[in-house]
């Protein structure tokens, strides 16, 4: 991927003396608000009906029909709420509530927050949709409480985050940002040979909005942990100092088809042999290198996929994660040096091609420190640590002051219809998204109330 030059990052939004003033001002006006926690239950609940499956999860790949049903739903309710909303060229939607200091037609000034809404095939009902509901759920408290911020505050939600249909994933953040030119985006086509851009034309999300758009003042999202270590120690926040670097490469190997029952296994050239040969690899590579290495192969075919036949050909995804670039180099050179021994054992040809490789990003410190303040002003346990999984808020922390909130999943389960966040927990962290997003925005109390 070529990166054009991407806005100036602003690497603090204060000095130490102003922050300060800042966050009491700020915990003033926020520690006697609350969110709607039954609303965000019911928001949460009526977008799980939008391309519902067995189960009691969501099936929303980006651009599909049903995503279309889920962006209409979700714009209705920015409407509701008083927001001017935008869509840009790759189909991201901002909502911009009004604040005093700043132009509120464009969402570049703004204190922003969100996600996405798309899903993968077994999505649960939170992995996304909790953050830009909870972020939604923020602007109907304030609206309540008639607060009106300093700055204006936005709640996004962007395209294709998971990936699962159009590779890579996070691209509708990576294009906003200007990390992704807009027409490789629009070109890129899914695993149905759709293309991106024809899918925006027809789903009416191609907006006139233009990107990379202007950096936001900050970016905070709030998300389901998506994994079980906040469930298994108890504890209710999780403060996301980084999020891991990703490696997802798609290999296509090559052999000869032939008899299953009459071709001697020492004159196979087998791909299926050399497809499992990968997997247990990384299994094993991930296991030896150990620390926060993980691997996965979470697609593969075969072909000709018959019980007698000897597959021709083979085709597996490779995902590796670690939170240290160095150590994720050294694993994606250990793999190349696998796949070249294969070539060898089994005289298959093996070729690769890359869906998406990001590097370890760390968020920014003094935004960590003012979730991990609020979270414990509320009475509420943390937890630093880095995320497992990939996120929009890597692509803005290149652009702007970012961090994230995770509340705990129970069992650590995602990416699956039994997904679950307890309501409490729903709760809890949405009212420490509301006590930071008040503070970066600034709050100004309602008239005829006393400062």
């Amino acid at each position: 991927m070529s990166a054009p030059a991407r806005p100036p990052r602003r690497e603090a939004l204060t000095s130490p003396g102003e922050d300060v003033a800042q966050r009491q001002e700020g915990s003033q006006v926020s520690i006697a608000l609350r969110i709607d926690g039954a609303r965000l239950q019911r928001r949460i609940a009526q977008l799980a009906e939008v391309g519902a499956i067995d189960g009691g999860g969501c099936a929303r790949l980006a651009l599909t029909d049903a995503d279309r049903a889920g962006r209409d739903l979700v714009c209705s309710w920015m409407h509701e709420l008083g927001l001017a909303v935008s869509v840009d060229a790759i189909g991201n939607v901002v909502g911009v509530r009004a604040g005093h200091n700043s132009d509120t037609t464009v969402a570049g000034p703004a204190v922003m927050t969100g996600s996405h809404i798309d899903t993968v095939r077994t999505g649960g009902r939170y992995d996304g949709n909790y953050g830009v509901l909870a972020g939604l759920e923020v602007v109907a408290t304030l609206n309540d409480a008639g607060i009106v911020t300093e700055h204006p505050l936005a709640v996004a939600f962007f395209t294709n985050e998971e990936g699962a249909r159009f590779a890579p994933d996070m691209m509708g953040s990576l294009v906003y940002t200007g990390a992704l030119p807009l027409d490789e985006a629009l070109s890129t086509r899914g695993i149905d040979g759709a293309s991106v851009g024809d899918e925006l034309q027809r789903i009416g999300y191609a907006g006139p909005a233009p990107v990379p758009a202007a950096a936001p003042r900050a970016f905070v999202e709030l998300h389901v942990e998506q994994g079980p270590v906040l469930d298994r120690e108890g504890t209710q926040i999780g403060v996301v100092e980084s999020v891991q670097g990703i490696s997802w490469t798609e290999l296509e190997i090559l052999g000869t088809s032939n008899h299953a029952g009459t071709t001697p296994m020492a004159l196979r050239r087998d791909a299926g042999w050399a497809a499992g040969s990968i997997i247990n690899f990384v299994r094993e590579l991930a296991q030896e290198l150990g620390g926060d290495q993980v691997a996965t192969v979470g697609r593969i075919e075969f072909f000709p996929n018959l019980v007698n036949v000897v597959p021709n050909r083979a085709v597996l995804t490779v995902d590796l994660r670690n939170t240290d670039e160095a150590r994720l180099q050294l694993a994606e050179a250990r793999l190349a040096a696998h796949l070249e021994a294969l070539r060898d054992a089994e005289t298959v040809d093996i070729a690769t091609r890359s869906l998406a490789r990001f590097a370890p990003v760390p968020f920014a410190p003094e935004m960590t420190a003012r979730i991990e303040h609020h979270a414990r002003a509320l009475g509420l346990s943390t937890r630093r640590m880095p995320s497992g999984a990939g996120h929009d808020a890597q692509m803005l922390a290149a652009v702007c002051p970012t961090a994230m909130i995770f509340v705990p999943s129970v069992d650590g389960i995602s990416h699956n219809v039994r997904e679950y966040t307890h309501p409490e927990h729903i709760e809890a962290g949405a009212n420490v998204l509301l006590a930071v997003l008040c503070e970066l925005a600034g709050t100004t109390p309602p008239a005829g109330a006393p400062a």
